[in-house]
Formats: structure tokens, sequence, C-alpha cells
């Protein structure tokens, strides 16, 4: 096995999975003692994914080199190819961990069943849900540029959910749930933006917490700022 640090050989183990990608936390934290290596602390594949997104989001993903990360991490470069093969996988791995628990969001409210206007509100309650949970991710997903086919590539991804979105509005229109004199693509493009506004204000240290966020939002999406009758 590769090196994590200089001169200390690592302890073998398995292979990270996907879901431990897709499940990562923002918060950046060394690995469990049975993971450390003997003399400094060990890092798994997560990690490292968790302080690229952090340092992508803070100055860009061009910005950024191998050599800010292995700096960040106290590892050398050589060693973080132990865990991803390059800086463009990381980020090919990093907006998957964004991307895909959004996209399955959409996928258990079709297999919810139930008018289009529960489904709307499950997809828009399960995307608060999923941002709290991968904010940098989401972060970092939503300032995409479009300048390599990777970012490309995630940007298609993204607006594949924004039209599935847009369908749902039509659906709950054509039903009668929601109002018919709005478009669904301006429509859906405004639900999802007020939602992925929490990326530049919410704070998980603030006295708001994630609960009272989600229920704010949905109200004013679904209810408005007017008093009910």
């Amino acid at each position: 096995a590769r090196a994590v640090s200089p001169g200390r050989a690592a302890h073998s183990r398995p292979a990270p999975t996907r879901d431990r990608i897709n499940n990562m936390s923002t918060t950046v934290s060394p690995s469990t003692p049975s993971q450390a290596r003997r003399g400094r602390p060990g890092y798994d594949q997560a990690t490292v994914l968790n302080i690229a997104v952090q340092a992508f989001t803070e100055f860009g993903y061009d910005a950024t080199s191998m050599g800010m990360l292995a700096e960040r991490l106290g590892i050398s470069k050589s060693a973080i190819y132990h865990h991803v093969p390059s800086k463009v996988d990381i980020l090919r791995l990093a907006l998957d961990s964004a991307l895909a628990p959004l996209e399955a969001v959409f996928d258990a409210a079709e297999a919810s069943g139930g008018g289009a206007v529960d489904r709307l509100r499950h997809v828009l309650g399960g995307t608060l849900r999923v941002l709290f949970a991968h904010r940098l991710s989401v972060t970092l997903l939503l300032r995409l540029r479009g300048n390599s086919d990777v970012e490309l590539a995630a940007m298609e991804r993204r607006r594949g959910l924004d039209r599935r979105v847009a369908a749902l509005v039509k659906q709950a229109q054509a039903e009668g749930s929601l109002r018919s004199d709005l478009e669904p693509g301006p429509t859906a493009r405004f639900l999802f933006g007020t939602v992925n506004s929490l990326t530049e204000w919410y704070r998980p240290e603030g006295t708001f917490s994630e609960e009272e966020a989600e229920k704010t939002i949905l109200a004013l999406l679904f209810e408005g700022l007017l008093p009910r009758a």
C-alpha cells in the first residue's frame, strides 16, 4: 500500500464505497483510531473529499492545487493519489455527492404515489434536507461555470432536476392543485432558487434550526405570506 505520510506504511483496509462518499458530512474529522496510521493522523477518501470541497468552495476549483490540498491535509501530494487518481476525479466525486442524493429524492417522490402537489412538496422538503446534509457539496454544484466536461455533465444533471420539478408543477396545474396562470419552467426555477438560497445565508451554528428553516420555506412556497382565512 502507498504511504499516507512520508516514511509511514499504511495499514491495509477495504476501499471506501460509493455510499460512504455520498453520505459524507460537511464536517471534517480525522479517521477513527482503527483507521489511523501510527505517528500521524490517517485519512480516508471521504475526509480527502471533504477538505477538497471546502477548498473548492473557498478558492474555486481552478485556483485550488493538489499542493494546497496536501498542505491542508498535512500529507504529501503522492499520498492523496492513494485515495483519488486526480483533481478532476475529486471534483467528479464531490459533485456526485450532491447530485446523487438529490436525484434519489425525486425517485422516492415518484415512488410514493399521491397527487403531483404532494410529490412536489416531498421533493422540495427532501432537497432542503440534502442541502443541510451536504451544504458544501451543493454550494460547489451551484457555483459551477461549465469550465470542464465534468462541470458540464454535472450542470446537465442539475438541469434535469429543474425539468422534473417543472413537470410536477405542470401535473399539479392539470390536477387543479396549483394555479394554472404561471409557466411551469420559471416556476420550477423560482422554487429551486428559493431552496438553494440557503447555501448563501443559512448557518448551522445559528439559532434557526434546520426543521424551522424547512417548515418556514415550505409554508412560504405553498401558502404565501398572507394570513389564512
